[in-house]
């Protein structure tokens, strides 16, 4: 069974769905639990445009905070609450690997056109995981 399961999150309010699978997981196998959620860098032409110097440090903190909240809500320490930066597929494989985990949940939504042939976060960690990934289908209207 699972020892240890990491929680890729978005931090949308998609994610509360989410949730309750990840507590229903945690519950049937004991697995300790690990948040991770991943801040995308702003190009540099960002900053210049909005006028604003350290949009990306707001970013990254206003992360940290959900990333509290959510941890406190599902008893997360916070040594295994993590605020990455970066591309989303290759920052949860690293903090996967890191934390060796063997199960890694995250949200997945339908999609269809052109992100359906350019795929989506989900299925680049399904292919690029070496552990099992778990990603639950999000409604619609969620």
């Amino acid at each position: 069974m699972y020892k240890h399961i990491l929680f890729a999150t978005d931090l949308s309010e998609d994610a509360e769905h989410i949730v309750e699978k990840v507590r229903g997981v945690r519950g049937y196998t004991g697995a300790k639990l690990s948040i991770v959620h991943v801040v995308e860098p702003l190009p540099g032409y960002s900053y210049a445009y909005l006028g604003i110097e350290d949009i990306e440090g707001q970013l990254i903190e206003e992360s940290r905070q959900s990333i509290a909240a959510l941890g406190e809500k599902l008893n997360v320490a916070v040594a295994d609450q993590f605020v990455e930066v970066g591309p989303t597929k290759t920052k949860i494989l690293k903090i996967a690997e890191e934390v060796g985990a063997d199960l890694i949940i995250c949200g997945s939504h339908g999609r269809h056109g052109l992100s359906l042939l350019l795929g989506s976060t989900a299925n680049a960690i399904l292919h690029g995981a070496t552990c099992d990934v778990l990603t639950v289908r999000l409604p619609e209207e969620v």
